[in-house]
């Protein structure tokens, strides 16, 4: 059992609702493993008390960090004093420290999370095309991510219009020479396909696309935490379709979150040997 005490460093993992949080039951355990004196607390806050809630956090005399989770990536950006050139490409923030003078340092680890998943599987990024449906804080990490690994066409899609066209902005601003498309959740034709979308935490969740399209061929990717198997995995899977499910980007991308809060790094492997993840 972690042991808190007055000089307990406290890491906030800050969205809402809080009930599909699974960063706690992978951090709390490793930190336990190696007696590193931290904490990631749940903090849930909802959307229209955030912009006052993220600066008070870091007024915390004991405050090391914060994780930071839907609704929240998008809006975190617009509070932070300095942004890394991922937050800048993706739009959207998932971590934020203090710097000096007490200035809100931001970064971002999904999508080089989901990416380094992807490899770690054995699939090929370079020179492929990638469809990410969801243009939110998660999916625009993940198309900065792709774009960085070099695939050759990313078509983004959201039921949002403006959303999925900032990120399509910024991503040829970013990658002049990648051809960006959007305006269509069709993943025929794609050889990674990503659901960033909420779909798939409700029961009655419509699935993200039409899975009847998707080639046996195609690597599926999943970002809901709430289950091992989504809807939507289960019906890329039947189709025969290799995939990834949402924890797997968690996995990966909490070393990069541990070297930016200074705190003793480790593996992927380490961390799913230590996990307590429950669904």
């Amino acid at each position: 059992m972690i042991s808190i005490s007055g000089a307990t460093k406290l890491i906030a993992h800050l969205g809402y609702p809080t009930g599909s949080f699974k960063a706690p039951m992978i951090y709390n355990p490793y930190f336990e493993r190696h007696g590193i004196d931290a904490v990631v607390v749940p903090m849930g806050c909802k959307a229209g008390d955030y912009a006052a809630f993220l600066p008070l956090v870091f007024r915390l005399s004991n405050i090391h960090g914060a994780l930071v989770t839907m609704p929240h990536k998008v809006s975190t950006v617009a509070l932070l004093d300095e942004a890394s050139a991922t937050v800048k490409v993706a739009g959207a923030c998932n971590a934020v420290r203090l710097g000096e003078g007490g200035a809100l340092v931001g970064d971002m680890f999904d999508g080089e999370g989901f990416v380094s998943g992807a490899l770690r599987k054995g699939r090929t990024l370079a020179g492929v095309g990638a469809l990410v449906v969801g243009s939110g804080g998660v999916g625009s990490a993940i198309a900065a991510s792709m774009a960085k690994a070099g695939v050759a066409r990313l078509a983004v899609y959201d039921a949002h219009a403006p959303t999925m066209d900032c990120l399509a902005a910024r991503l040829r601003r970013h990658y002049p020479d990648l051809a960006v498309a959007t305006g269509s959740n069709d993943p025929a034709g794609f050889d990674i396909v990503v659901n960033a979308t909420p779909l798939g935490m409700k029961e009655d969740d419509p699935l993200p696309m039409d899975v009847t399209r998707l080639a046996p061929s195609t690597f599926v990717g999943e970002v809901v935490l709430t289950r091992e198997i989504t809807p939507f995995l289960a019906a890329a899977r039947a189709r025969g379709c290799a995939y990834q499910i949402g924890t797997d980007m968690l996995f990966e991308q909490i070393p990069a979150y541990l070297e930016f809060f200074g705190l003793r790094t480790t593996t992927p492997a380490e961390l799913r040997a230590v996990a307590r993840v429950t669904y």
